[in-house]
This record gives C-alpha cells, structure tokens and sequence, in this order.
C-alpha cells in the first residue's frame, strides 16, 4: 500500500507541476482516496494485476526508451521526405507470453514506439498497425516479445 501510495503521490506531483498548498491537499486527498477505493474493490488481489518489478524490468525500460528514440528518428526522416514514404501494413503478431499483464506490457511496449500502434489484444494475438514494412518486419522478428517474456522470468 505504502509503495503504490508512493508513486500515485510521485506521479501527481510529476503530472501536476503546481505546488501550492491546497493543490497539494488535494492530491494528497485523491491518492488517498484512490487507496481507499483500490481496498474496498479487493481488485489487486487477483494475480492478473500482479506487477514485478525486478532489475530486469529496469533493464527493459532503457531497452524500450533506445527503441523508442530510434523509431522516433525513423519517423522524423520519413515525414520529413518529400516523397514520404510509407507502406502502411497491419499484422497480427502472436504473443509468446500468456499472462494478461505480459501481453498488455508487449501491447503497450508496441504502441510506445513511434509508427507502430497495437489495435487489438485477443488471446494472446496482437493486431498491430505498421506505418512501414520495415517497422512490421522488426516485430515480427520477436525481439520486443523475447524480452517481454523475459521479465516473467524474474
């Protein structure tokens, strides 16, 4: 309780940027009440919700954060060309991981990196949209699964 506490008040004062003292009153209130809330519906009790946060994790967050600048380059360049060349393509890519969670992170993780965007997560096949073949063929080759699947493994 005290680490979600943590970073629901780390991520209000993140998002909110303001610090005077009835705004921080405020979301001091609603993280509280967010707990309240989250205790009265038993609804991290279940194993689906269960996050683990493991070194690897940490290690996949700065694995995600170089895919995400290098798409964000790859996107730049082709919006940038005056011929703009894109092949949009949408492909259904299977999740090696069955867990709910791992397949929310691997469709998340997807949907972070610039010019691909997951449309659709059902049962353990994500339907994802290209904005290049390129981009397509990467996922396919499974890196991105791989190391998802890997976090379970902690």
């Amino acid at each position: 309780m005290l680490v979600l506490l943590a970073l629901l008040a780390a991520a209000w004062l993140l998002w909110s940027g303001i610090y005077k003292p009835l705004l921080l009153m405020l979301g001091l209130f609603s993280c509280l009440l967010t707990l309240y809330v989250k205790q009265r519906m038993d609804y991290f009790e279940n194993d689906v919700f269960a996050l683990r946060f493991g070194r690897r994790l940490f290690g996949y967050w700065l694995w995600l954060a170089k895919e995400v600048v290098k798409s964000s380059l790859d996107v730049a360049r082709i919006v940038v060309s005056p011929s703009l060349p894109i092949s949009p393509v949408v492909v259904k890519i299977q999740a090696s991981c069955d867990h709910p969670v791992d397949q929310a992170i691997l469709a998340n993780s997807i949907t972070l990196t610039p010019g691909t965007l997951a449309l659709d997560v059902y049962d353990g096949e994500i339907t994802v949209h290209a904005l290049t073949e390129k981009g397509a063929e990467e996922l396919m080759r499974g890196e991105m699964d791989r190391r998802v699947l890997s976090l379970r493994n902690n």
